[in-house]
């Protein structure tokens, strides 16, 4: 043991004699370095510091790149991106188009000369010569909008663009310009220069729903892109930067003053000289008259929205990019509620300070029927009915009666109309006081604030969160998919919402206590006219959510809110009619949801920077709005009787002589909808076990023996003959 130990001392004491050794040599090497005076503060200590900060930099972009590159972690990210939508509406009629006409792509070397330089001088002159990003040009930008106080001039190279388009979205943030970045490098590795150029013409979106050049020259000119003349050429290229503010169907002068502009371009950039452009400065282009055109592009970019999603649902067979999709869409009742919004706005906007509204209207199975995201879609594409988070007020304390009446309470329940208080926040009611006891259906009609805050204590059984909790959770599954963020505030309606999702989750009510799934897309068909999906059958089913005597309850409270409460103005005509207005804080938002047997529908008007109205409640503009929408939509249909309320008045509803200017169409009954229906099914069985049976003429020395052919060939006919 003492031989062991003193060979581990010595160990030790020669380890520590080499390391100290070893670094006065290195002290000794490293001196032969050594910088001193002016060398070291000019050159030394700068390159040190670069150095380290390089080193930081670098791990912070790759830190930042990580996230961009994800958007690329699908290896058929490029096919994926070819989508093509024809969209029908409910009766089969075509409506519009989005996404990429496959059909009308055409090589790059077949684009006219002056097309291909009036694009390249506009949106990036030096294409051909940066690595995905252009930094003299942004440098360039940025010394330009600096100097005009503002943006005009655009510092994303043609890559960045086609990396947005193929990848992000429009929304304006420091992170989407990052990723931005990153991807379109990402791309110059993956494409050529031609590649990702002939990709931008392609799929940029040109206005009027069309995307490329090729298909813009169709829809504005009438001709391939291959036959545009300079002019022609030169108004395409001022597409790019504003599609719907220069487009030519919109603003015939805005769209000539951009060609205009794009001209000086190529004379800039030294592509022509100002003689080749003078003639095309003379005579400027001629466009197809499209003024009088009138496409539901907010439903179609809704419902396009909803078929990417959807295609990544279908099965891995299905290979095919380009569709035809039947949607909900009521061509008639979507022209009727953007005129209703239009007139409302233009009428008594001013009035009441008022410079946006959005509305939807859905059937009791979901399907949206109508939906208008804002006044003017020329002027903005935002859709405020699908995109827009907006406060619902007291067009939320349905959803805390319901879970008030799930919790044992009834319509006639004696509720406390008196000061209550959560923490430091005490609410008061919109005319303010109290009345003290009162019944749940009378505090609901006068949208007392004080008693939806002591419902929901009520429903947690004394404590607050809890019963936050439980309203939460049924508004949740009644649809809200919105982060529905536990403030005390929350019952009275503090809690951000879509239009389009707390329309639908209002069919609830009507539905027998029944939740449904808001879908635009009714029937997806391949190019070849096979259905691969439908909603009836492949979609979500509806769900019992709630009891169907608490659904009854809640129509029965709901409409008195419109008969004697604050929603008067809603009254349908022959129609029973339930709903809920909202008003938000500083009258920045004003709701008006509600519901017959047939349709549900909810109107929302405010401002996009959330500057407030002037003092416009649920119960004016929405309420009236609301009535307009519905009493067109009514007219003629069979309608539905809603549960707990007495039955309709009539058996269909009434044709109203002032809503002529979009005729009605006529409207089956339900009886002869199903059996339409029915028979669609029957044909759709037929035509699968057709294949296998023997063509006609054909003779056959046996009969085949095909399993469920005969049953469906016997079951088609008949029904087709009765029905």
């Amino acid at each position: 043991m003492l031989d062991l130990d003193s060979r581990l001392d010595f160990g030790i004491f020669k380890g520590f004699r080499w390391s100290r050794e070893a670094f006065e040599r290195f002290v000794v090497f490293m001196d032969r370095f050594h910088v001193g005076g002016w060398r070291r503060w000019l050159l030394v200590e700068p390159a040190s510091e670069a150095l380290t900060l390089g080193y930081v930099g670098l791990m912070l972009m790759l830190a930042l790149a990580v996230p961009a590159f994800r958007e690329t972690s699908d290896e058929d990210w490029l096919k994926k991106s070819e989508l093509a939508v024809v969209f029908l509406d409910r009766y089969g009629n075509e409506v519009g188009a989005r996404g990429i006409k496959h059909n009308d792509s055409i090589p790059l070397e077949d684009f006219p000369d002056h097309l291909i330089k009036a694009v390249l001088a506009t949106e990036d002159r030096r294409f051909y010569e940066h690595f995905g990003i252009d930094i003299a040009g942004t440098m360039r930008a940025v010394v330009t909008n600096a100097r005009a106080g503002g943006v005009v001039q655009g510092g994303s190279s043609l890559s960045q663009q086609l990396a947005k388009n193929l990848f992000l979205s429009n929304e304006r943030t420091l992170e989407r310009k990052v990723k931005e970045a990153f991807l379109a490098m990402w791309l110059e590795t993956r494409l050529t220069k031609n590649e990702i150029l002939k990709l931008y013409l392609d799929r940029a979106y040109m206005g009027g729903g069309t995307y490329g050049v090729d298909a813009a020259a169709q829809y504005y000119f009438g001709k391939s892109a291959r036959d545009v003349t300079l002019p022609e050429a030169a108004m395409l290229a001022g597409l790019f930067k504003a599609p719907t503010k220069f487009a030519p169907h919109i603003n015939l002068p805005a769209a000539r003053a951009r060609a205009n502009v794009v001209l000086d371009n190529l004379v800039d950039a030294g592509f022509m000289t100002e003689g080749q452009v003078f003639g095309a400065r003379r005579n400027p282009a001629k466009t197809i008259d499209r003024r009088d055109e009138s496409a539901p592009n907010y439903y179609l970019d809704f419902a396009f929205d909803e078929m990417r999603k959807l295609v990544d649902k279908l099965p891995k067979s299905v290979s095919e990019r380009a569709f035809v999709v039947r949607t909900a869409l009521d061509s008639g009742l979507q022209q009727t509620a953007e005129k209703a919004i239009e007139d409302a706005i233009k009428q008594y906007g001013r009035d009441y300070h008022a410079k946006q509204a959005a509305t939807a209207v859905a059937d009791l199975d979901g399907g949206i029927r109508a939906i208008v995201g804002g006044v003017d879609y020329g002027e903005s594409q935002f859709n405020r009915a699908s995109d827009a988070l907006r406060q619902p007020g007291s067009s939320f304390k349905p959803y805390v009666y319901a879970t008030a009446l799930m919790s044992g309470l009834k319509t006639n329940s004696q509720v406390i109309d008196g000061p209550i208080c959560v923490g430091n926040w005490c609410p008061k009611n919109y005319a303010g006081g109290f009345s003290g006891a009162t019944t749940m259906t009378s505090a609901l009609t006068r949208s007392l604030n004080t008693v939806a805050v002591w419902l929901t204590r009520r429903a947690g059984g004394g404590n607050d969160r809890a019963g936050r909790n439980k309203v939460v959770a049924l508004a949740r599954a009644m649809g809200l998919t919105t982060p529905l963020t536990d403030t005390p505030s929350l019952p009275i309606g503090a809690a951000e919402v879509r239009v389009f999702e707390h329309t639908v989750a209002y069919a609830t009510f009507p539905n027998a206590g029944k939740a449904v799934t808001p879908h635009a897309v009714l029937e997806v068909r391949t190019g070849m006219g096979e259905t691969i999906w439908r909603f009836d059958r492949d979609g979500p089913q509806p769900r019992q959510v709630m009891p169907p005597q608490v659904a009854a309850d809640m129509a029965f409270m709901m409409n008195k809110v419109v008969e004697e409460g604050t929603a008067r103005r809603a009254m349908l005509n022959g129609v029973k009619a339930a709903g809920k207005t909202g008003t938000t804080n500083a009258y920045r938002d004003a709701w008006f949801v509600g519901y017959t047997g047939n349709f549900v529908c909810g109107v929302w008007f405010g401002n996009d920077d959330y500057s407030p109205l002037n003092r416009m409640t649920g119960g004016s503009m929405p309420a009236m709005v609301w009535h307009t929408i519905m009493e067109y939509a009514h007219q003629g249909v069979e309608l539905k009787n809603i549960p707990g309320l007495p039955p309709n008045p009539a058996q269909t509803g009434p044709r109203i002589a002032e809503t002529t200017d979009v005729p009605r169409p006529a409207m089956l009954s339900s009886k002869g909808a199903q059996s339409l229906v029915r028979i669609e099914r029957l044909m759709d069985e037929a035509s699968r076990v057709a294949p296998a049976l023997p063509k006609l003429g054909t003779q056959t020395s046996a009969p085949p023996t095909v399993p469920g052919a005969t049953a469906a060939a016997d079951k088609v006919l008949p029904a087709v003959r009765r029905d």
